[in-house]
């Protein structure tokens, strides 16, 4: 999810301390045999229970916020064409519906360019994935005549996605690249199909998980992960990485002055929408949120070499200044910490991007040193900003 221009920062990694390392690892490990962590489901409530006694083991006390949303689900969606069907995920956003009109394939990624070298109107248009908007994509279908938009991912394994908050005018579903690519270079243009997105809203209730020393009502700094999954994923990288480096951090300085300023937080139902944070800030005072120097967010930290660190011109100054040798960007980013940024709350987001098991059964493994090194980092900068 995108939120707004940020500063990305790329980090000279320090070395974690060999003696503390490995227990951010251990705890994605437990995260990731619950199995995929889905809010409104059971495991969700084991996952905040482990995620209670191991806050509590480290001296913090800690409850749990509960909030309730509507969450879109699919009952089953699919495409048909000829003899073959093919089952998809329909984009969260899309309407419900199910449409019986000729396939054609648009070239490239659905640009309005790409519609005016076809002719979509009245028929279920295919497209590739990539470049721009899932939103823009349908919207151009949409405005080309389109009744129906089948997308194809660029990439191995299914597509879960969101229109970004819109809702759609017409039925939108994603199909694999495995799926979808047959579809692609077929000639057999204007062929029969039907597209069936079959979806509900159904209201679910997220737990978000908070920490602080007692006392602790009025923090400086508030650092926060979200520890749910999408649905069939376990969600190692996406996200227990970020949610075990926020629990190995309040670990290491438990002891020390700086938990006396410093409030942790799990997100859950990030994955449907930023759910948790959004009812955080929303139920948080307002003298609270005022007084918060800066909200750490930490999500997909475990894969890829390379940390970046996004946020508002003054947190990333002072991160620059905690760490030597950091060279900035612009970037698109979004997560938890734009709730936080939309109450004009200062932020940082520490990243290393996405990887091929993205969303996938296959997120089950993270590289325990890249989350040490990430603790390290997240250390330094809080130590500076506090």
């Amino acid at each position: 999810m995108k939120y707004a221009i940020l500063i990305t920062t790329l980090v000279a990694l320090p070395t974690a301390s060999l003696a503390q390392s490995g227990r951010a690892g251990a705890d994605v490990e437990a995260l990731v045999k619950l199995g995929p962590r889905v809010a409104g489901t059971p495991v969700m409530a084991k996952a905040s229970d482990y995620l209670e006694a191991e806050y509590r083991k480290a001296g913090y006390t800690t409850q749990i916020q509960t909030f309730t949303y509507s969450r879109f689900e699919d009952l089953g969606s699919s495409l048909t064409a000829g003899k073959s069907k093919i089952t998809g995920l329909p984009l969260s956003g899309s309407v419900a519906g199910k449409v019986d009109a000729p396939l054609v394939v648009v070239p490239n990624v659905g640009r309005p360019e790409d519609f005016a070298r076809v002719d979509v109107k009245g028929a279920i248009a295919v497209v590739q994935r990539g470049e721009i908007r899932f939103s823009e994509k349908v919207q151009n279908a949409s405005t080309a005549g389109a009744v129906a938009v089948a997308i194809v991912n660029d990439r191995s394994g299914k597509l879960a996605a969101s229109l970004g908050g819109g809702v759609s005018k017409i039925p939108v579903l994603a199909l694999s690249r495995e799926q979808g690519s047959a579809l692609l270079q077929s000639s057999q243009t204007q062929q029969p199909a039907t597209l069936h997105v079959n979806t509900r809203q159904r209201q679910v209730t997220g737990r978000n998980v908070v920490a602080h020393l007692p006392g602790i009502a009025r923090p400086q700094i508030l650092l926060g992960a979200h520890y749910d999954s999408v649905p069939g994923a376990p969600g190692a990288n996406d996200n227990a990485s970020g949610t075990a480096v926020v629990l190995e951090i309040a670990r290491r300085i438990s002891k020390t002055p700086l938990a006396n300023q410093t409030w942790f937080v799990a997100f859950d139902g990030e994955e449907d929408g930023l759910h948790g944070s959004k009812a955080f800030v929303q139920t948080a005072q307002s003298q609270f949120i005022s007084s918060l120097k800066a909200m750490l967010n930490f999500d997909m930290v475990g894969v890829n070499s390379s940390l970046r660190v996004s946020g508002t011109p003054q947190l990333t100054a002072r991160a620059k200044a905690a760490q030597s040798g950091l060279s900035t960007s612009e970037s698109y980013s979004g997560s938890d910490h734009a709730s936080f940024a939309a109450a004009k709350v200062p932020v940082l987001f520490f990243h290393r991007g996405r990887e091929p098991n993205y969303h996938t059964p296959n997120d089950k493994q993270v590289d325990s040193n890249l989350l040490d090194e990430t603790v390290s980092v997240g250390l330094e900068i809080v130590e500076q900003l506090l």
